[in-house]
């Protein structure tokens, strides 16, 4: 671990220069208090202050409520206080007129740069987790009790957003005009790669909606003539494989708590996913207000709001797990086919480490295809519901297309004008949500959404150390990620961190300098490149450089399995892996080549 407090030296020596900061004493606390509490002082310690500073910046001052686990210096806390002066006034904690970006750039970055790393929880944090998912489902229960109170404006606002978008969407599903889709990873069965096509579970639900020899078949007329047919095992609600719950490192405070779905649910989620996300994108209601896969319209309506002041970004805590099943019943009240299909693409009940199999109030954890889309749209509706209490009148699509620009989602990543966000707010935890403050903003000039930080309009978003730093060649997943590090350092000017990052992985592999798109393990730079070698093929200069070599493992698949890929794939060009029929699934190794490859 000596090697993350070098990093931390040179990142602390990088932000001195630029914040014109002597940082000898704050390495002095860095290190006596890793030496006392170990690794979480960077972990979870820091991220904690980080916290707080960003708090101030949203109250405009500090006071001893905040930085508790810091000695103070009259206003401010002495740790890192080089740089909170130019940002906070040292005798009362008042924010300055005009604070320093730098010094808030630098202070995050210190702060912050190791709160992601990952790295396994211990087992006292990881059960607390899942107790919290256990309490969560109790709250969601609770919160179902008070929706009749808001279900009748709930569902009059749907119909306002989603009216013409889900008539499509259950038009094309009448003429089955979708086709399903396995996801990339692990099922409830552990099922990964090929194996997916060779399934043999289906459930009744499932059936009703979507017959399983239609479904699991190329055509119908080869389900009825395969012997594969009658061994198919359909399960009644009763017996329906529950999703397997899990944790997966997030951070060293506390875990991510996502559910795997069984085959036969993702494969159908996966289905209705792309119809939705097909059919939201050509809405041009809906589209500019909402994604799946964009994220820098967030970013760019982030760094607006952190210039003007008029517009709030708004976070939500433990969002997937908190929209209940209600919400989506009175989302698709109108549409009862398109209802009928989600609900049989989703599982009733989860098995969760040291709790059992429990019954399941909320309509799908992370893990489930349609959990994201289907948060999304309750949580547009929530905001409209909060904003129509602010127009006193009954809202309009009129009303809706006045918003474009100032309300955006991305998950439970929110976009809100300021001068609503507190009707807003009260909106979502009526329904049951939890707004979570310490990543809301909207009093300062701080905001941030989908990755992006900005203050003031200037972006301070940080750089984040992901995994521990490598020491050999066998360390690729670690190599990789440092590579990244010091790219991500290189444009964020971070010198020393960068010559330092430099040498940790130049005596590992060969690190040569090359053009951002190149392939293999290079750093990039603003100087002019020179290669080491020339392609007489391809009339372009080579480098001789490191490639990640990723190993699929063997999976035949071969028969009706084989066809029915076929006939699922997705555009007019060939597979990128052409055995994709003998090898398929998650890398279950990887290792590292070094050979010649284009300087650009």
């Amino acid at each position: 671990m000596k090697s993350l407090l070098l990093l931390q030296k040179s990142v602390l020596d990088d932000l001195g220069t630029l914040c014109c900061v002597n940082t000898s004493k704050d390495l002095k606390t860095i290190s006596a208090r890793f030496e006392h509490e170990g690794l979480s002082f960077l972990t979870i310690t820091l991220p904690g202050f980080a916290k707080d500073f960003e708090r101030g910046l949203e109250l405009g001052r500090v006071d001893h409520n905040l930085f508790r686990s810091f000695a103070f210096q009259r206003g401010l806390p002495r740790f890192l206080g080089g740089f909170l002066d130019q940002v906070f006034d040292r005798c009362d904690g008042a924010l300055l007129d005009n604070p320093s970006e730098s010094a808030v750039f630098a202070i995050r970055q210190i702060t912050l740069m190791f709160g992601k790393i990952k790295l396994e929880c211990s087992k006292e944090r990881t059960e607390s987790a899942f107790r919290t998912f256990i309490q969560c489902e109790k709250d969601v229960t609770l919160a179902d009790e008070s929706f009749d109170f808001f279900k009748e404006d709930f569902i009059r606002i749907s119909r306002v957003l989603f009216r013409d978008t889900f008539l499509r969407v259950a038009e094309r599903l009448y003429h089955k005009d979708f086709r399903p889709k396995h996801g990339s990873g692990s099922t409830a069965e552990r099922l990964l790669g090929n194996k997916k096509y060779s399934q043999h579970e289906w459930t009744r639900r499932l059936e009703s909606v979507f017959p399983y020899m239609e479904s699991l078949f190329s055509s119908y007329s080869l389900a009825l003539a395969s012997e594969e047919v009658k061994p198919y095992l359909i399960l009644e609600p009763g017996n329906e494989r529950p999703v397997r719950v899990i944790s997966v490192p997030k951070t060293l405070k506390t875990p991510r708590i996502i559910a795997i779905e069984p085959t036969a649910m993702q494969y159908m989620q996966q289905g209705l996913l792309e119809l939705f996300t097909e059919e939201v994108e050509r809405d041009r209601l809906l589209r500019p207000l909402i994604s799946n896969e964009l994220q820098e319209p967030n970013q760019l309506l982030a760094r607006e709001g952190s210039l003007s002041g008029n517009l709030s970004t708004l976070d939500l805590s433990e969002a997937s797990d908190r929209v209940s099943n209600l919400h989506v019943n009175a989302l698709f009240k109108d549409h009862p086919s398109l209802l009928e299909a989600i609900q049989a693409t989703r599982s009733l009940k989860a098995d969760v480490p040291g709790h059992g199999i429990i019954t399941l109030s909320k309509f799908a954890s992370m893990g489930s295809a349609l959990c994201f889309p289907m948060e999304s749209y309750v949580f547009l509706v929530a905001i409209f519901m909060g904003i129509e209490n602010v127009l006193k009148h009954r809202l309009t699509k009129k009303d809706v297309q006045s918003f474009i620009g100032k309300v955006r989602l991305y998950g439970d990543d929110i976009i809100v004008p300021k001068d609503y966000t507190q009707s807003v707010v009260s909106s979502l935890e009526a329904l049951g949500f939890k707004v979570n403050l310490n990543k809301s903003f909207w009093n300062g000039k701080f905001r941030e959404s989908c990755g992006k930080e900005y203050f003031a309009g200037h972006d301070v978003s940080i750089c984040r150390v992901r995994r521990l730093l490598p020491t050999q060649r066998k360390h690729v997943e670690e190599i990789e990620s440092t590579v990244s590090l010091r790219n991500q350092a290189y444009k964020a000017g971070l010198w020393r961190t960068v010559r330092f990052l430099d040498d940790v992985v130049g005596e590992i592999i060969p690190f040569p300098a090359a053009s951002d798109r190149s392939e293999g393990l290079t750093k990039i730079t603003y100087l002019p490149l020179s290669g080491d070698g020339w392609s007489s093929d391809l009339q372009k200069p080579l480098v001789k450089a490191a490639k990640v070599k990723h190993i699929l493992p063997i999976d035949r698949l071969d028969g009706h399995g084989a066809l029915l890929k076929f006939f699922l794939k997705r555009g007019d060009e060939p597979s990128p892996n052409k055995n994709h029929l003998e090898r398929a699934g998650r890398s279950q190794s990887a290792h590292i080549k070094v050979g010649w490859i284009s300087l650009f």
